[in-house]
């Protein structure tokens, strides 16, 4: 054998590198791109609007035309980033005043004594937390629209769910699950049900029998979903999804931490119960919004701070380093607006809305209520607002349901379904995006973990929206 014969036997292989999935920042880019591509394809057009009588900005059925092309341009892909920064400002300083308070309530070692009693209290019953919590959530998502409200738990809920044995998936899924089911099957959300019926001319808030059957089938299913899978993984902690991830998060606490819990700290964790109650009531009863709820968690945090007996330093740095950790959360928010932007900006949204109506109106009448729901699964991945979808699309499929035959109901009922499923996969929605990133899951290890419930989602709906069609509406 030739000395190059053996040296190349002797020669290490170079290890073959894995497929990495684009960090979450590049995968947005990659959308905007896409999006941008496809301005050069789809025609630009446009719908007259009005402001109606419950003072929400609606489109005119009939005055759809086309206007002068704006396709994005390179420098446009770029602009669309900071542009989408700025639309999405208010959730984005919203997370960014949460993370800075739970910066200070995490300094004070409050939260961290508060979950090891709850585990302890709760070894061996671990897995009944799930329904309770996912039923809170979707109370909320049914009732008042939960949605933002809800990014602040993630902070809380998934180190409880990995200190009981699950993993991150079960923390966020209680959370995001939950309210999404409960959106979705909403029987009392003002921004979808309300919004929609208002503008179908519809008695606000009707239906809600039949709704909140439906509500109890998507809340019912949805738990199930994620208590088979949390039992799965405290049986065999090694096939949770986020196994290695987990790992090397740093949620290990001392036997004397474990075990002590100051007056103090007891203190603080009443002050955070307070501040749920607090934030239940006024979005409840004074619609608050972020504004007003980002102002509720400031002064838990200073408050807990002076409880702490830290000096007015210490709550600032605090405050610093948990705005630092949500970061990547909130610019996330951004780049997810950023879609939004190049859609809005090339005039293309009303051209893709206009299409598929008129797709619709050619179905027979015993389709039509589907392609309704079809439509409307296919919309929200463009617009994830509830009440943005509604002032666009409802003004169309109110009109367009009376020449079908079919009930106007039928069609607030599958704009809903349409409008909600999705919210807990689209990767244009910031919500989602900033609560996966706060709970540092990978949207492509979510979107695994999630997409048979998706699948079931949306064949449950198709079904409930035949139902709706042929014997309820």
């Amino acid at each position: 054998m030739s000395q190059v014969a053996v040296e190349m036997e002797n020669k290490p292989e170079k290890p073959r590198k894995k497929f990495q999935f684009p960090h979450v920042f590049a995968l947005l880019f990659i959308l905007i791109v896409l999006t941008a591509v496809l301005t050069y394809v789809i025609p630009a057009g446009e719908y007259e609007r009005e402001v109606n009588g419950a003072g929400e900005t609606v489109v005119v059925d009939g005055t759809y035309h086309e206007v002068a092309s704006h396709p994005t341009g390179i420098f446009g892909i770029f602009k669309s980033v900071h542009k989408g920064m700025v639309e999405g400002a208010s959730i984005i300083f919203f997370i960014f005043i949460v993370g800075g308070a739970f910066g200070i309530l995490n300094a004070t070692k409050a939260i961290e004594a508060g979950l090891a009693s709850v585990s302890a209290k709760m070894a061996g019953k671990e897995i009944f937390l799930i329904p309770v919590v996912m039923v809170l959530f979707a109370l909320g998502g049914g009732t008042f629209g939960m949605s933002e409200e809800t990014i602040p738990f993630i902070l809380i809920l998934v180190p409880l769910a990995m200190k009981m044995g699950f993993d991150s998936l079960v923390g966020a899924g209680m959370v995001i699950i939950g309210s999404c089911a409960g959106f979705t099957a909403a029987f009392l959300n003002p921004f979808t049900v309300g919004v929609a019926q208002g503008i179908a001319e519809l008695p606000l808030f009707s239906g809600m029998g039949f709704r909140f059957i439906v509500w109890l089938i998507f809340v019912g299913f949805s738990i199930a979903y994620v208590m088979i899978y949390a039992n799965k993984v405290k049986k065999n902690p090694e096939k949770s999804m986020m196994y290695h991830a987990d790992q090397q998060r740093d949620l290990e606490m001392t036997a004397q931490q474990s075990s002590t819990i100051d007056i103090r700290q007891l203190i603080i964790i009443g002050l955070l119960i307070l501040t749920i109650i607090g934030l239940a009531i006024g979005v409840t009863v004074f619609d608050w919004y972020i504004t007003e709820i980002a102002a509720l968690f400031l002064i838990m945090g200073i408050l807990a701070g002076l409880v702490a007996k830290f000096r007015i330093n210490e709550i600032a740095e605090a405050f610093v380093k948990g705005c630092g950790e949500l970061v990547v959360g909130g610019l996330v928010v951004g780049m997810a607006y950023g879609i939004l932007v190049v859609l809005k900006d090339s005039h293309t949204i009303d051209t893709i809305l206009f299409s598929v109506s008129n797709l619709i109106g050619q179905l027979p009448t015993s389709f039509s209520a589907m392609g309704m729901y079809i439509m409307q699964s296919f919309l929200n991945y463009l617009v994830p607002s509830g009440s943005g979808q509604a002032a666009l699309t409802m003004p169309i499929m109110t009109p367009l349901s009376d020449l079908t035959g079919v009930s106007r109901q039928t069609a607030v009922f599958a704009f809903q379904l349409g409008d909600g499923i999705s919210n807990a996969i689209t990767p244009t929605s910031g919500v989602l995006m900033a609560s996966l990133a706060i709970a540092k899951i990978p949207w492509i290890k979510w979107l695994k973990w999630t997409w048979p419930l998706m699948l079931i989602s949306y064949l449950v709906g198709a079904v409930l929206v035949t139902i709706a069609h042929l014997f309820v509406w």
